[in-house]
């Protein structure tokens, strides 16, 4: 017999630290990058320094004779002329979509793209022998202005696709039944004296993943599979499109995603890369590796964001909302990726964000440029949706004169009214926008703060401080299967798990999810033990191996706990569904009659019972068990979610701006968020850590910066800059709790509330410490340069009077005194 070992108390709601740490900080971890199979070969790619260019000659013949050296290959001498990588969403029917290849043909369409390979015994020998690769480029005109590519008559990226606009993808609010005629809105405001419309301009600046491991390939070709490890966030996705790309049958394949540093949608694609190393072991018969040097992350691997966003917003002058128009121009890049098509899709829902907006209208165009490909970046079309909504929202107040709290207040679904169909079609659960807030408010000192912000105006105190706002949602836990379809997705949003209970009453817990840093097996392993009343160290977390999870849609999106969670919640349901059977057979009681908790089936009335690692061995031994039951209590399920969820929170900022010198100093930071039921507190706590250090790098540091030529100007950390812990603020942040409604644990998703709230916060209080000055934008990111010059352009007109145009931009804000001596608004 197994020994029974009582469960601990409750799991959910516990503060574990994360099991899976143990490995990781004792360096027992095992990355991509560690793993090299017997007679492993090394692969460099050799890359284009230019973005827009015919090739004209490659000669390898120096680089071939090197020492180590056993191939060099271009995309013909791998008979890789057919091959595209592929993109999973057509976002419109007619959408345009050049062949990716995974080294260039004939032409290089941004700077870093792959022209040839290199193979050698050694990394570095590949390396040494790629700088002898001789590649004539006939350049041709680069296309980097998003705005100048979608023109009629632009110089073409893809010159057979006939035009640079890859879709052009429209939500309309009355064409859908889901609300009023915006048109109609926006023009009854601009004819009524008692409504106003404000349009603006946001500008979201291209990014790039910074993952702390780099992207890293491993490909195995011995045995009767192929063997490909990859530190990617989608292994089983992978598996399957490396299958479709390749032609090689899926069965033959087996992915692994071993410990994987961090990702934030920068590993969500299917890279040239993996395509190149399945090919070159294919050939050569040997395990070929190829890990990426920095500077190749960040010249090469897919960027985010990157849009030109012009918004209108219709109100009446009481400040009630009427209409929301936002037109995109998103910079795809020279390539669609794998989803990167529709990644501003995704923000077409959640532009209207907690806002009760009667007519909405939603434009996005696609554009292609010689840029390094756009894809998924941590929050993917959220974050930039928000920041459009929380930004116009914020406008809107101060053309009004409103408090901008107030103003969202005042526009906001109030908690009586969940669930609420919003006027993109979404359905939002459950909310309480005035609990987070008045949480948040408290802890900041809302009102404090804005009486030392008026009394800094007053003095003219060089420093001044500035109060940002952001109220979000988000949609998460991609996604509904039939969602996805009706928006031409090219895979579902279901997730699934497996639960084996061993015959000594442990539990091996199989689950689609790939995690790169979430805490996944200490999350998981506290919703097991709560389900089944084993202790949390019983439970074994096993993922990332399609050998051994063969079925999963893995990471991305927050629907690691809202989706893959809640399939192991079913799975969970169906042993103890089978342990019931069991025990009342064993106990010779009525199947209803067996009650179960903390782990032990017991006869309703009597103490007569089972544990749950007793029935286990039971099964084991198979000695007697009912007829209609196999002698096991393993169970499989697959969760598709009947709705997104809907985490929601409200977030502020103190900023300091020394006005001498454009210093921004984030002084303080509260956010209060609802994520539903909280798993493990200190997960939830870190997973917004990480996400406000993102997004608050957005608003005050990072950006992709290319020159005239196309060429990457900020292609090492040097240049490129990311935060430091010396950089921020401590955080102050808490939880509040409305239950999903749409899965059976109430959970609602964390990964990206940080990054998709912190960016306009910190924007919006930028802002407003100048407003007073004349500023009224200051572009992402907030450098010191930039603000010091948007206070200088503003502070150039003081002299000028302005005066008051209502539909125009900067209305309401009255004339400049020239002769105050902060220019401060009369």
């Amino acid at each position: 017999m197994t020994t029974t070992v009582e469960p601990a108390t409750r799991e959910l709601g516990k503060s574990r630290p994360r099991k899976e740490d143990a490995r990781l900080i004792t360096g027992r971890s095992r990355y991509t990058d560690a793993i090299i199979p017997p007679g492993t070969l090394h692969m460099h790619v050799v890359r284009s320094p230019l973005a827009h260019a015919t090739i004209t000659h490659v000669d390898t013949a120096a680089a071939a004779a090197m020492p180590g050296v056993i191939g060099v290959y271009t995309a013909t001498d791998l008979g890789a002329e057919g091959i595209g990588l592929p993109c999973a969403w057509p976002v419109t029917p007619d959408q345009k979509a050049p062949q990716r290849p995974p080294l260039a043909i004939r032409t290089v369409h941004f700077a870093g793209e792959g022209v040839a390979v290199v193979v050698a015994r050694s990394a570095a020998a590949a390396r040494d022998a790629a700088d002898l690769v001789e590649v004539d480029y006939d350049p041709l005109e680069p296309i980097l202005d998003k705005e100048a590519a979608a023109a009629v008559g632009a110089p073409l990226v893809h010159p057979d696709l006939g035009t640079n606009v890859s879709a052009t993808w429209v939500f309309d609010s009355a064409a859908a039944g889901t609300g009023d005629s915006v048109e109609q809105a926006i023009a009854a405001a601009e004819a009524d004296p008692d409504q106003i419309v404000v349009r603006r301009r946001f500008i979201q600046q291209r990014v790039i993943p910074a993952f702390m491991e780099p992207r890293s390939v491993v490909v195995d070709p011995g045995g009767e599979q192929i063997t490909l490890w990859s530190a990617t966030q989608i292994p089983h996705i992978l598996r399957t499109m490396t299958a479709v790309t390749l032609g090689i049958p899926e069965s033959k394949l087996r992915v692994i995603a071993p410990d994987v540093g961090g990702g934030f949608g920068g590993k969500i694609s299917i890279i040239p890369e993996e395509m190149l190393c399945v090919l070159l072991a294919q050939r050569l018969g040997k395990p070929v590796k190829w890990t990426e040097t920095r500077s190749d992350s960040l010249l090469a691997a897919h960027h985010g964001r990157d849009q030109i966003q012009d918004i209108t917003i219709s109100a009446k002058r009481d400040g009630t909302v009427t209409g929301l128009d936002v037109h995109l121009l998103a910079d795809m890049g020279a390539y669609l990726s794998l989803i990167g098509s529709g990644i501003p899709i995704l923000g077409a829902f959640m532009f209207n964000a907690i806002y009760k907006f009667p007519a909405y209208r939603f434009t996005c165009r696609n554009v292609f440029t010689t840029k390094a490909p756009t894809d998924a970046y941590r929050g993917a079309g959220r974050p930039e949706a928000t920041f459009g909504a929380e930004r116009i929202i914020e406008e809107l107040a101060v053309e009004l004169g409103r408090d901008p709290m107030e103003l969202r207040q005042q526009n906001w679904i109030t908690h009586e009214e969940f669930p609420f169909t919003t006027v993109a079609g979404l359905t939002y659960d459950t909310g309480n926008y005035e609990q987070a807030t008045a949480k948040a408010m408290e802890t900041f000192d809302y009102a404090g703060l804005r009486r030392e912000q008026e009394e800094r105006r007053r003095s003219g105190d060089p420093v001044q401080l500035g109060i940002g706002i952001s109220t979000f949602t988000e949609m998460c836990g991609l996604a509904p299967s039939r969602v996805l379809g009706s928006l031409s997705y090219g895979a579902g949003g279901w997730e699934a798990a497996s639960i084996r209970v061993l015959a000594t009453g442990k539990v091996e817990v199989i689950t689609g999810i790939s995690p790169h840093g979430q805490g996944h097996e200490t999350g998981f392993s506290q919703i097991v033990a709560d389900q089944l009343g084993v202790p949390f160290e019983d439970v074994e977390i096993l993922h990332g191996d399609t050998q051994i999870s063969p079925k999963g849609l893995d990471t991305y999106g927050s629907r690691s706990l809202v989706v893959g969670g809640i399939a192991v919640v079913k799975a969970a349901e169906k042993v103890v569904a089978k342990a019931r059977k069991l025990a009342a057979h064993l106990l010779e009681a009525a199947e209803d009659d067996i009650e179960f908790s903390g782990g032990t089936f017991t006869v309703r009335g009597t103490d007569k019972g089972r544990t749950i690692q007793e029935l286990a061995f039971a099964a084991f031994t198979a000695h007697d068990y009912p007829e209609d039951m196999e002698p096991s209590l393993d169970a499989d399920a697959v969760f598709d979610p009947e709705n997104f969820s809907f985490p929601h929170g409200t977030h502020l900022a103190a900023i300091e701006v020394d006005t001498d010198t454009g210093r921004v100093t984030l002084r303080r930071y509260v956010c209060v968020d609802d994520v539903g039921t909280v798993v493990n507190p200190m997960l939830v706590e870190g997973q917004v850590h990480g996400g406000l250090a993102q997004g608050i790098a957005q608003a005050l540091f990072e950006e992709a910066v290319y020159d005239e030529q196309g060429t990457l100007v900020t292609g090492t950390f040097v240049d490129y800059t990311i935060p430091s812990a010396a950089d921020l603020p401590n955080f102050d942040t808490a939880t509040v709790s409305t239950p999903a409604t749409s899965n059976p644990l109430g959970v609602k998703g964390v990964g990206e509330a940080g990054t998709i709230a912190s960016t306009p916060a910190i924007v919006n209080g930028v802002i407003d410490a100048l407003r007073h000055l004349g500023v009224t934008n200051v572009e992402m990111p907030c450098t010191s340069q930039r603000v010091w010059r948007a206070i200088q352009d503003a502070q150039g007109n003081a002299t000028q009077e302005t005066p008051v145009d209502t539909h125009s931009p900067g209305a309401g804000l009255g004339s400049i005194d020239p002769n105050h001596p902060q220019g401060e608004v009369g």
